[in-house]
């Protein structure tokens, strides 16, 4: 396999979007990649953007920007052997304490305070071992040599302000990239460290929000109502986005039901509603944006300086639903996580949904990330071109 043009590669932007546990698909879409590409050479994609979970994929990779089979390797021997207690405290005195002291927190006002009288974070569970996990894994210095060495152009990481209400993109790259201000989005540059990540992958009510300088920011994906544009802003002139939610039909079949939603069904559609919606309208965005912009003939494109261009794009998702993968597997959580979830429906099929961005546990990783595998496989032949290479 020989690259058709180095100096004239496609500025390729990766876009990856959030999802809990769901993130694993987007391993094995980077696996697949990984074994067509030549071995020993660098991040196909200059340019790489994470939201929620997606997030610290997205760091792996700008870590190991110069070496893009090394960091996909990285990333499946975690997602491979994944267990809850790496992500969250599955103890039973650790998730009872923190379910207990969130649902004390809601009768009392929402917040809880310390011995000290400081405002003490409330969510359904505690990730910290995520962060230590990732304190002890993930150096983030690396992500500044490789933009020195012309290895990475930028990594953005995007968290969602509880005060100000703005989708903000915390962006580390080449000093020639600027600041960017739109309705209620902004870009804003400074060196990516542990607070992104923690924040951007913070579930709503399920983790706790994380400080960065003067606010608190939680998952990346409230609110982010264009989910491409950071990359855009960000120098790429095409787009990779893998997502971690299977695209919806246009005929989807309503079935009848007869049983009220429980908790986790309500919750479960919330979260979809964060992690899927505000990517599909934002792709049809700019599908139609370049429909418009081909009716107009290039030489009066130019004569103008029509500031628009049209930007190519590939979308991988899953072929199959995951909340149904993931009702296969729910016997795998640990029981403390089990009977909790059981408490508002998370362990019934209806649940699934809320199950599947929860449940971190191998033999479901490892489903997504062979389904995120044959999935992008079964696209070779239409990718390794969009990526500017050929056999």
């Amino acid at each position: 396999m020989q690259n058709n043009n180095q100096a004239k590669q496609p500025k390729v932007g990766l876009i990856l979007t959030g999802g809990g546990a769901r993130a694993a698909y987007q391993v094995g879409v980077l696996r697949a990649l990984s074994e067509l590409l030549p071995k020993d050479v660098r991040t196909p994609f200059p340019i790489i953007c994470g939201t929620s979970a997606g997030s610290v994929n997205s760091t792996i990779l700008a870590v190991d920007a110069a070496d893009f089979r090394h960091a996909v390797r990285r990333l499946m021997t975690v997602w491979k052997n994944f267990h809850v207690h790496h992500v969250y405290r599955a103890d039973v005195f650790g998730a009872f304490r923190n379910s207990t002291r969130w649902m004390f927190a809601a009768l009392t006002g929402g917040r809880l305070r310390n011995v000290s009288g400081s405002d003490h974070p409330v969510s359904l569970l505690d990730n910290a071992p995520l962060a230590a996990l990732l304190r002890k894994y993930v150096d983030f210095d690396a992500i500044q040599r490789n933009i020195d060495a012309g290895d990475l152009t930028a990594l953005s990481i995007t968290c969602s302000g509880y005060t100000s209400g703005q989708s903000v993109t915390f962006y580390q790259g080449h000093p020639d990239l600027q600041n960017w201000q739109r309705a209620r989005r902004i870009g804003i540059a400074m060196p990516i460290e542990l607070p992104h990540l923690l924040a951007s992958s913070a579930l709503p009510f399920i983790f706790p929000p994380t400080r960065i300088n003067r606010e608190y920011f939680g998952d990346g994906s409230m609110r982010q109502i264009a989910p491409v544009s950071p990359a855009l802003h960000l120098g790429a002139d095409r787009l990779l986005v893998i997502g971690v939610g299977r695209q919806l039909q246009p005929n989807a079949e309503r079935i009848q039901s007869g049983a009220f939603p429980t908790l986790a069904q309500i919750a479960g559609h919330a979260l979809n509603s964060i992690f899927l919606d505000s990517l599909e309208v934002d792709l049809e965005r700019l599908q139609r944006i370049n429909r418009t912009i081909e009716l107009i003939p290039e030489d009066v494109r130019r004569q103008t300086n029509y500031p628009l261009h049209k930007v190519e794009f590939r979308v991988i998702t899953p072929s199959e639903e995951l909340e149904k993968i993931a009702a296969e597997f729910s016997r795998e959580l640990p029981r403390t996580i089990r009977v909790l979830l059981s408490t508002v429906g998370g362990t019934r099929r209806s649940g699934s949904n809320l199950l599947s961005y929860l449940l971190f546990e191998k033999s479901f990783c490892r489903a997504l990330i062979m389904l995120g595998y044959k999935d992008t496989m079964a696209r070779k032949d239409d990718l390794l071109p969009f990526l500017g290479w050929s056999t």
